[in-house]
């Protein structure tokens, strides 16, 4: 099976700047586009198969026909029809909420499906560029929710200035917003659980403040304090450098500017490949196709190896 290439979806947003356009080489006209969904199975947004044999088919329904051929078997197991991640670029020219989002038993206690848990990985960013993620300070839901009225909210997060190449996991329970000017790529769980904490005192284009889940967000936050919120890791040329491995996906950065062959015959599951820069040809099976910056491309379960030639960074994840 060949690797597998998908129409992204492009989210406007209020919030959304000028990068995404340009850095996938797209024509489109739209403009505030904040996201990039390249690779989803969420209800009513699944990304639709490119070119190839699949053309024209939606992601949740290949996951159906191909089942463990193409997720793997424990995934298919632990999944069924639903591909269980969600690969987004995000381009922010304003700050986004402040938000928060459960574990899936805590989920599944308020009624939803699953939580979510997340990573951000940093791409070419504006100088200034920040975000929030976690706790600076020891807050108890009680004065969360004192604060989150008072406008005071910010004083307890852990802001960071970014730069391309950082990294933060974001297990479920961990405040975090996106700052101005932050441009990355994310990897979630497929999950559209999210509470907003604080908007601050923003309003929409009809004048009207957004919807705070201020009793949801107080039961789903980790109150725990840590040092650092950074993942910290050394950069290497050609080869894998570990960033994050959870239950629910596991991910490397490659910054390739020779041939490399990757070996997945011992693994039981697709790979997402996200090219962060630079084009290479991937080949698979005997099948070669293109992958270049702004792209993102499935490998099949079945697909034991690949064969990678160019000069490409990228970002490679499975579960």
């Amino acid at each position: 099976m060949q690797p597998i290439k998908f129409n992204a979806l492009l989210k406007q947003t209020l919030w959304g700047g000028d990068k995404i356009i340009p850095f996938k080489h797209l024509h489109d006209k739209l403009e505030n586009v904040g996201e990039s969904w390249e690779i989803s199975g969420v209800k009513d947004n699944e990304t639709i198969v490119s070119e190839g044999e699949y053309a024209g088919r939606k992601l949740n329904d290949l996951v159906a026909e191909l089942k463990e051929k193409l997720v793997g078997r424990d995934n298919y197991a632990r999944f069924g029809n639903e591909f269980p991640l969600l690969i987004k670029f995000i381009d922010a020219r304003q700050d986004l909420s402040i938000q928060v989002h459960p574990t899936d038993e805590i989920a599944h206690r308020q009624g939803k499906s699953r939580g979510k848990t997340e990573m951000w990985y940093l791409m070419d960013s504006a100088p200034d560029a920040k975000l929030y993620s976690g706790l600076k300070k020891t807050i108890t839901p009680e004065q969360y929710k004192q604060m989150v009225e008072d406008d005071t909210i910010c004083d307890a997060l852990a802001q960071y200035s970014v730069k391309e190449g950082d990294c933060f996991f974001l297990p479920a329970g961990r405040i975090h917003a996106i700052g101005t000017g932050c441009f990355l790529a994310e990897i979630q769980q497929t999950s559209d659980v999210t509470y907003r904490i604080y908007d601050f005192k923003r309003k929409d284009k009809d004048g009207n403040y957004r919807e705070l889940h201020t009793e949801l967000a107080a039961e789903s936050i980790d109150y725990h304090v840590e040092d650092d919120y950074r993942t910290s890791y050394s950069p290497e040329k050609n080869q894998g450098v570990p960033l994050v491995s959870c239950p629910y996906f596991t991910t490397a950065v490659y910054d390739l500017d020779e041939p490399m062959t990757l070996d997945y015959s011992d693994l039981d599951s697709f790979v997402i490949l996200i090219a962060l820069k630079g084009e290479a040809s991937v080949t698979a099976d005997g099948q070669t196709i293109s992958l270049r910056q702004g792209e993102t491309l499935l490998v099949p379960a079945m697909v034991q190896q690949l064969h990678i030639d160019g000069t490409l960074k990228f970002l490679e994840t499975f579960v």
